[in-house]
């Protein structure tokens, strides 16, 4: 497992180096611009998505697709893979991987870090309030805490994150971004954890928590600390299996 999570960031290193070149070679479109990220437009693709996942839990015909999807997609007993619980997390590592290497992101490393962490805060919250006011029981009977997958939610999280810092340097890392996150909620539902609605709103979750953090953050830098950068770093929390978890990183002079 740990020699597959190394082969991730290995390519996503490797995609920071190409990435600018590539992008300059095809005719995509360039990264998102400051001035249209936090318009009402913007928020209307992950809205829908919330919307498609609660009426996927609640509409008959959806959850009878909820139902077919499972079944086409879900491993053979004994051959699930837990590397969703890591793959998550590799748009969020690339993302300061890439910086490491030299590619230019909107943000300074405090300033990142500040952003993750409201980040995570807000979906968090998000995931784990409508978790216990649902009670969508998961395909494999495990639990009631189907609704909406956190795993999908923090891997799409980053991944906006990551096409938000360095889309303007080029799309692709957005789209690498991306791609890592779909595969995660290909991975929950493989394994039998979530229903199609549970991934498609903890993607929606994702891409709007951070969307709010980013658009709150120069306020709450301002209210926090004066629009300084502290030396001492900064504190991200995170959730997984129940469990809540803070992890302090520092910044570097």
């Amino acid at each position: 497992m740990k020699y597959t999570i190394s082969v991730l960031l290995l390519f996503f290193s490797t995609y920071a180096v190409n990435a600018q070149a590539v992008s300059d070679s095809l005719p995509l479109p360039a990264g998102p611009m400051q001035h249209n990220y936090h318009t009402v437009r913007s928020y209307i693709l992950p809205a829908s998505l919330i919307l498609y996942g609660v009426l996927a839990e609640n509409v008959q015909p959806l959850r009878n697709l909820n139902e077919s999807i499972r079944k086409r997609v879900v491993a053979p007993v004994g051959k699930q893979t837990n590397i969703d619980d890591y793959l998550q997390f590799v748009p969020s590592v690339s993302s300061h991987m890439i910086s490491l290497m030299g590619v230019k992101a909107k943000h300074k490393l405090f300033d990142r870090l500040m952003i993750d962490g409201m980040t995570a805060a807000i979906s968090i919250s998000a995931v784990y309030v409508t978790k216990r006011i649902s009670h969508e029981t998961r395909p494999d009977g495990s639990d009631d805490l189907s609704f909406p997958s956190n795993h999908v939610a923090t891997a799409f999280a980053s991944a906006e994150l990551l096409s938000y810092e360095y889309g303007d340097q080029s799309p692709w890392y957005g789209i690498a971004g991306y791609a890592v996150a779909t595969a995660t909620a290909y991975l929950r539902m493989y394994n039998n954890k979530h229903w199609l609605g549970d991934v498609v709103a903890g993607a929606g979750i994702g891409i709007v928590s951070a969307k709010i953090a980013t658009q709150l953050f120069p306020l709450a830098k301002k209210i926090l600390f004066h629009n300084k950068t502290p030396f001492w770093g900064a504190v991200v929390p995170s959730y997984q299996n129940g469990n809540l978890a803070f992890h302090f990183f520092k910044e570097l002079k």
